[in-house]
């Protein structure tokens, strides 16, 4: 094979997979590193941490554009509460990652896995009660940085999931629509990934050219599929959401337990 194309290729492969993930991470507002680390792994042959890491660079932007890009079509009213949703959410993810490195991450991913098929199932069955859009009563908002608390926690243990986790908190107990939760999980998780990517670049595990061709695809795609979330009726894009987090858990799973 000629020696340019053998370099080309992994670029353009980043770039199209980069691009699936931004949609993806647009539609139901998450940054994909669940689907990025296990392909970083078995398609690019990285190892565990530099595969994260990688996958970092790539959903920083990917998620401070959809959140952007929420935040000017969402509804307002939020801005109090998503700020300490995000600070709530920073914070813990520090603090767990270090509380990370003495717990079994296959059994924490495990767990992760089970309580996402849970959550999943639950949003499948509420797919025919509309949540109510915009903010929560006061009592309720007063309770929103655990949101960023449980949301920090899970992307400090296992390096992804804080919007997985946040968003159906958000519309199942404070009543968010899903499109406002969403936005406000983007926010929380945006400085969360940009934080824990800082720690993996000081510790040199980042492939920064493959992680910048993943990040140029997501870019590219991202508004798309923050357009199609707001297009679709909010009952969809649950039940869709829904049927994601039970995917991703499936992929977790088999992943963690080699069999893909």
């Amino acid at each position: 094979m000629d020696p340019v194309i053998s370099l080309l290729l992994p670029f353009l492969a980043a770039l199209g997979i980069g691009a699936v993930l931004g949609f993806f991470g647009g539609l139901f507002g998450i940054g994909g590193g669940i689907i990025a680390i296990p392909v970083l792994v078995l398609g690019f042959g990285m190892d565990q941490t530099l595969a994260q890491g990688t996958a970092l660079a790539m959903m920083v932007p990917n998620l401070v554009m959809a959140w952007w890009r929420y935040w000017r079509r969402g509804p307002g009213g939020l801005g109090r509460g998503t700020l300490r949703v995000a600070l709530a959410g920073t914070l813990t993810t520090y603090g767990a990652a270090q509380v990370a490195q003495g717990i079994n991450p296959q059994v924490l991913q495990l767990v992760f896995a089970g309580f996402l098929v849970v959550v999943g199932l639950g949003q499948w069955r509420r797919q025919g009660a509309e949540a109510a859009a915009g903010a929560p009563p006061s009592s309720r908002q007063r309770l929103m940085p655990l949101v960023g608390v449980a949301g920090g926690g899970c992307m400090g243990l296992l390096g992804v999931g804080g919007g997985l986790v946040a968003t159906p908190l958000l519309t199942g107990l404070f009543g968010l629509g899903q499109r406002a939760a969403q936005g406000v999980a983007l926010a929380m998780v945006s400085p969360s990934s940009a934080a824990a990517l800082l720690s993996y670049a000081r510790a040199q595990r980042v492939d920064w050219p493959l992680g910048a061709a993943l990040a140029v695809g997501g870019v590219l795609t991202v508004s798309a599929g923050v357009a199609l979330a707001h297009a679709l009726p909010e009952r969809r894009l649950r039940a869709l959401f829904g049927l994601m987090l039970i995917g991703t858990a499936g992929l977790l799973a088999l992943e963690k337990t080699g069999l893909l």
